[in-house]
């Protein structure tokens, strides 16, 4: 079966926009903000949240939308929900609301394989584009890394991802590697995460005198997108064009099979868009607006992204594996005890803190009950803040996909 088409989108409503209730589904948890217009400005009066309700027993992102909103309704006096209808627009002044809008990571965000040839060039190359564009990597496969060909296949078979992210080779160069990889990509004839029918989104991003014999081996198994080559010559990467085709995909088909995401599209007066997207169009508007560069940075759940405007330049990382609930023990993996001990401002043994820390990883929606434990959590964000800025510093890329590092890492 081919993957599906777009689901229509609803045009963004004209009427003057007076009241406005808009939502994050985000990975642990859902937010919902009033925002009303007092004067000749815009005001947050009034926020709820709720649990979000993309896994089981609910699977549906949209129950947990419509509790995050009942509780703006409680807080507020305004009537905003019929049953499981937001009202719209405005009835009276405390009945309904003008538009209703969301921005959504739920479901785990983008989770996304990557192949190269070499592991510590295309393969690293491959992996700066995916996470460049929001997604969650969760293995690198290359020729050199001494994983043998039926493993390969079924590491393949077995993960699941959204989204295969292909390269390998520069422009001109060998395609034997290349061909390789995309044979065994398809004898294991991976499935995609969510709408298990569909066919997998598979972008080939490698040297361009293999597209050919790619398109001939994967054409038919997967959704096949071919794009410029991430690695042309050895000097230089050009990860825009990747990066694009990843977010594409992303939102055409990718957040089409969330539970309830087809609801939720429904609801909503404008188009979802992806969480790591929006901020970053609000930190383009700020930078644009007020002539300033700009960093912003967000420590969700299950990521933290990094944001940077600098001389009109935007970037964008996702630290994929650094969180405060789903990912907090990879925190301690890679900051190690010692640098998460250095901002606790009281006498603990690492043996208790270790149990802490994993206490939250067992369970990722409780919220800190004690000083101590906030302590404790700002001590862990602290560091996954450290060490996505260091991410950040070494994928921020110039408009050709050029590496900047050095002028990116002198704002910092």
């Amino acid at each position: 079966m081919s993957v599906p088409s777009p689901a229509p989108v609803k045009p963004v409503t004209t009427l003057p926009l007076n009241v406005i209730v808009a939502t994050d589904c985000g990975s642990t948890t859902t937010k919902a903000i009033l925002i009303e217009k007092v004067g000749d400005g815009y005001r947050q009066t009034y926020r709820g949240e709720a649990p979000t309700t993309v896994e089981a027993p609910f699977e549906d992102v949209t129950r947990g939308v419509l509790n995050a909103i009942a509780e703006i309704e409680e807080l507020s006096g305004r009537k905003i929900l019929d049953g499981d209808r937001i009202i719209t627009p405005c009835h009276d002044s405390k009945t309904g609301v003008d538009i209703y809008i969301s921005t959504s990571s739920a479901g785990g965000g983008l989770q996304m394989m990557v192949t190269g040839v070499v592991q510590n060039m295309t393969g690293e190359s491959a992996q700066r584009a995916a996470l460049g564009a929001g997604a969650i990597v969760i293995d690198v496969l290359a020729s050199n890394d001494g994983r043998l060909p039926h493993e390969k296949i079924e590491r393949i078979r077995t993960m699941r991802p959204d989204m295969i992210l292909m390269s390998g080779g520069t422009d001109g160069g060998a395609v034997t590697h290349v061909v390789e990889m995309a044979e065994y990509i398809s004898a294991a004839e991976p499935r995609p995460r969510f709408g298990a029918t569909f066919k997998l989104p598979l972008i080939y991003a490698g040297n361009k005198d293999a597209q050919p014999q790619v398109k001939k081996i994967l054409g038919e198994k997967t959704a096949l997108v071919l794009t410029d080559n991430i690695r042309p010559v050895l000097e230089r990467e050009n990860l825009a064009p990747a990066r694009d085709k990843i977010h594409d995909l992303f939102l055409e088909h990718v957040m089409q099979q969330a539970p309830g995401y087809k609801k939720l599209i429904e609801m909503a007066g404008a188009p979802i868009i992806p969480t790591p997207a929006a901020v970053g169009v609000i930190m383009e508007t700020i930078a644009k607006r007020e002539h300033v560069n700009v960093i912003g940075v967000d420590i969700g759940g299950a990521t933290t992204d990094v944001f940077s405007v600098f001389e009109g330049l935007f970037n964008r990382t996702v630290s994929a594996n650094l969180g405060m609930s789903y990912s907090i023990s990879n925190v301690l993996a890679e900051a190690g005890l010692p640098n998460i001990m250095r901002w606790v401002p009281f006498t603990i043994d690492e043996q208790t803190l270790r149990n802490r820390i994993k206490n939250k990883m067992v369970r990722p929606t409780t919220i800190p009950q004690t000083l101590d434990e906030l302590q404790i959590e700002h001590a862990i964000a602290r560091e996954a803040l450290r060490l996505a800025l260091i991410h950040h510093k070494s994928l921020a890329t110039a408009l050709k996909g050029v590496q900047q590092e050095r002028t990116i890492s002198d704002v910092f």
